[in-house]
């Protein structure tokens, strides 16, 4: 593309007369942020589709997921493609603001939280590192849902991103394909997204599928003023893809998601089959040669007997062809340890929507039990591992078992995987386990979110080169002992601060300190993170400053971020909890000015880019051995917070990378867990701990309204008394209470010493480029993808 600005202004004219019939001086901001977008869609086109080209040609990656949060386009491909100073100048040649036109896209809903995040950083480093790497999901017309807080709740709303016409995506009808579910048929129709890399020329595509009917409606029924009859296959059709994780606490929730499930990865293998097929033919023999399918995390794990069908039925292979090409094309990443997320589903489910697909896994199940009793494994743990059991389809383990490859995504996750969650497997087939600790790119979050900071980073490296090798950043390490450096990071943070404010008192009529600390936990909401161990200690530490005004410590803002799953009742009672501890601490004069407290609803990518840039401490305080990885914390930590967390997940190695006195770290060690939860009972933490009782109280002693729903009272009675099928306080939030306070009090202690604290938020930045998606990516496609890179020239 001519990127000079004259020809950049052309090029927004002409698409503002031809899409919009309108010019510069009268078009809506809408229209031309519209017209802009597609001038940068055009502007990568050419490269786009010689970047598919090129990848047909060797082997590639597949990369299929429920969720990818990619985060606004425009921005980020401007900055990719180096055209972001002379974009800028030729929009205010018009009379427009870049930024005030960068609000007007909506966050694409195409995810709820880390796993998601995880996805969109992965396609940028593939893309960066000019990997052949196709991502494969769901188009959701609505997302998750967009969270308002209504008298201290959680409401639910549909996320109407796609309201508008969303130009960073390109309907691709000539590749739709035919779904058929034992009800009724659908057409998945491809939607794809470039995902262009930082100085590179390749631009490598995710592809989302939609849900449409094969007619739009029944006209004979239509005719005969049946008028809901009439459309109710299509509706029917358009919920497979219309929301993200649609509640599963009833059987019909639970068919809709095993039918999305089905849906996305029949369509996305129906893809790679035939495109496998127009180069090769009918002869399979390459074909696990050349793919390769990441499943990310249990949700595409239909995807393995999916391929069996698919290749033994439309393609006539035997079922041990079928099987040979199969157990070379999975890798299964495995997120998390807990068993409400490792999927299992009743046969029956697949008996109604697949019934084709059962006698498969069946088969698949057989062989199994089989090769486990020939390796010496005992029945009684071979019912345990076996893909099917107790009526259910048990998806991490079939998962586990036809897959080449399973990795855990921190080094302490891994080592449960292998001694504890899959063990039985890992006994079997070692050669298939493998770490590969989560990363995040440094492109969106540090280059685009932190301009400043990355701004000086560049000046003190000599170039940008860091962008794409942050073990760079360790170069600058000496600087922590440079006094105008550390001045300069400390004014960054004052900036971005008032940066997050100003958004705040703007769009959520919030009015927050940009002087004080912020300390922050933004993640989804969910009880092993622990966000009711953060508000205990915001409840207490209010008290404290109540009894004791003289309390020597600098003034904090408490932010949080949260959603919670519609059915997920505990979890909503926190965000009442959390939002009634705000109401209470924020309306107190006698507190006023020294504690904050601040609920943002509806966290999306781009509150977090606001959020991490501005945040001093960063909470990862999740139950220990509960938490996979995060990639909250690293962005955190590349943008100069301190962790305060948990020996768990990758805190542990952000501790490592940084140094003891640079992290704060509480709580037990993953290995003394267990013996400690043998033997716990938080009543004697309630009795015995100075204080926590009368924040526990609080619940129920009328200090907190929960307006009549007993929201507040289940939370205490899960605290102490434990339920029919839960014990008491099961994630150890009033056995590490104390500990978290002392060092909660130390945190800020600390950030009274400006110069020492700047230096310890340097040595984090300098240290993090272990933590670097780009990293990920490299070990991904060397140890289990197998692939190269292919650079356009």
């Amino acid at each position: 593309m001519n990127s000079s600005m004259e020809k950049i202004r052309e090029k927004i004219i002409c698409h503002l007369k031809s899409d919009a019939t309108t010019d510069p001086r009268h078009s809506s901001p809408r229209e031309f942020w519209t017209a802009l977008s597609r001038v940068v869609m055009g502007a990568l086109s050419e490269h786009w589709n010689e970047t598919d080209a090129l990848y047909q040609s060797g082997r590639q990656a597949h990369y299929f997921s429920a969720e990818f949060l990619q985060g606004r386009s425009l921005l980020n491909n401007l900055i990719n493609l180096g055209l972001y100073d002379v974009v800028r100048q030729a929009v205010a040649s018009f009379g427009f603001n870049l930024e005030d036109l960068e609000e007007v896209e909506s966050d694409p809903a195409l995810g709820n939280g880390g796993l998601g995040r995880l996805a969109a950083c992965f396609m940028d480093a593939s893309a960066t590192g000019d990997y052949p790497v196709t991502g494969y999901g769901i188009l959701y017309q609505y997302g998750l849902f967009r969270q308002t807080i209504e008298n201290g709740f959680q409401q639910e709303q549909p996320d109407t991103w796609m309201e508008e016409p969303y130009p960073f995506m390109i309907r691709k009808s000539k590749d739709k394909v035919r779904i058929s579910f034992h009800d009724m048929d659908v057409w998945a129709v491809p939607y794809d997204m470039p995902i262009t890399g930082f100085s590179s020329k390749n631009v490598n595509t995710l592809r989302l599928w939609k849900a449409e009917p094969l007619e739009p409606f029944d006209f004979a029924k239509f005719n005969a003023q049946q008028f809901d009859d009439a459309m109710d296959k299509a509706t029917r059709t358009e919920d497979i893809s219309r929301v993200l994780y649609p509640n599963d606490s009833s059987y019909d929730g639970k068919v809709l998601r095993v039918r999305q499930q089905y849906f996305f990865t029949s369509a996305s293998l129906q893809n790679i089959i035939r495109r496998y097929v127009e180069r090769h033919g009918s002869d399979f023999d390459q074909f696990a040669g050349l793919n390769v399918i990441q499943l990310n995390d249990t949700h595409p794990v239909i995807a393995i007997p999916e391929l069996m069908r698919l290749l033994m039925t439309e393609h006539q292979l035997d079922w041990e062809g079928a099987w040979a090409v199969v157990r070379k094309t999975f890798a299964y990443t495995n997120h998390t340890i807990l068993g409400e997320a490792l999927e299992k589903w009743d046969i029956s489910i697949f008996q109604f929507l697949v019934p084709e697909l059962v006698p498969i896994i069946e088969k698949i199940d057989a062989r199994f039990r089989q090769e486990a009793a020939k390796a010496g494994m005992g029945g009684e743990e071979i019912n345990h591992l076996a893909p099917l059991g107790n009526g259910q389809i048990r998806m991490a383990w079939l998962a586990t078992y036809a897959g080449f490859s399973v990795n855990g995504v921190a080094a302490l996750h891994t080592k449960i995987l292998k001694n504890k969650t899959l063990n039985g497997f890992y006994r079997l087939w070692p050669e298939k386990f493998s770490n590969k600790t989560n990363g995040v790119t440094p492109r969106r979050w540090l280059r685009l979110c932190n301009p400043e900071l990355s701004g000086l980073l560049t000046e003190l490296y000599g170039s940008e080169d860091w962008v794409m090798d942050l073990d760079r950043l360790a170069e600058l390490k000496h600087y922590a002992q440079n006094d105008d450096v550390l001045r300069r990071l400390i004014a960054i943070k004052h900036n971005n601060k008032v940066r997050l404010a100003d958004y705040l008192k703007t769009y959520h009529g919030i009015e927050v300190d940009p002087n004080s600390l912020f300390d922050v936990q933004v993640k989804r909401l969910h009880e092993y993170k622990r966000q009711l161990l953060n508000a205990l200690h915001i409840l207490d530490y209010y008290f404290l400053l109540k009894e004791h005004p003289e309390t020597d410590l600098p003034p904090v803002t408490f932010l949080f971020a949260a959603k919670a799953a519609p059915g997920y009742f505990r979890a909503k009672a926190i965000i009442k909890l959390i939002n009634e501890i705000a109401r209470k601490v924020n309306r107190d004069p006698a507190v006023a000015g020294r504690i904050k407290v601040v609920f943002i609803p509806n966290y999306n990518v781009s509150k977090a880019e606001l959020i991490f840039p501005a945040s001093d401490v960063s909470e990862q305080i999740s139950t220990v051995g509960m938490e996979a990885s995060g990639t909250g914390n690293m962005k955190f930590m590349i943008n100069g917070a301190l962790t305060l967390g948990t020996c768990d997940g990758a805190n542990i190695e952000i501790a490592d990378a940084v140094g003891d006195k640079n992290h704060y770290q509480f709580g037990c060690k993953v290995q003394d867990f267990g013996p400690t939860m043998s033997f716990y009972n938080p009543q004697w933490q309630y009795h015995n701990i100075k204080g926590l009782n009368r924040v526990v109280n609080a619940l129920v002693d009328g200090t907190f309204n929960d307006s009549g729903t007993s929201m507040f009272q289940d939370i205490y009675n899960g605290l102490l008394h434990g339920t029919n099928w839960q014990p008491a306080d099961p994630y150890y939030v009033l056995g590490d209470f104390d500990e978290y306070r002392l060092t909660r009090l130390q945190v800020l202690e600390d950030y009274k010493d400006e110069m020492a604290w700047a230096r310890k938020c340097w040595i984090n930045i300098t240290s993090s480029g272990r933590f670097s998606a780009d990293r990920t990516i490299r070990e991904y496609a060397s140890d289990i993808w197998r692939i190269e890179p292919s650079e356009l020239t």
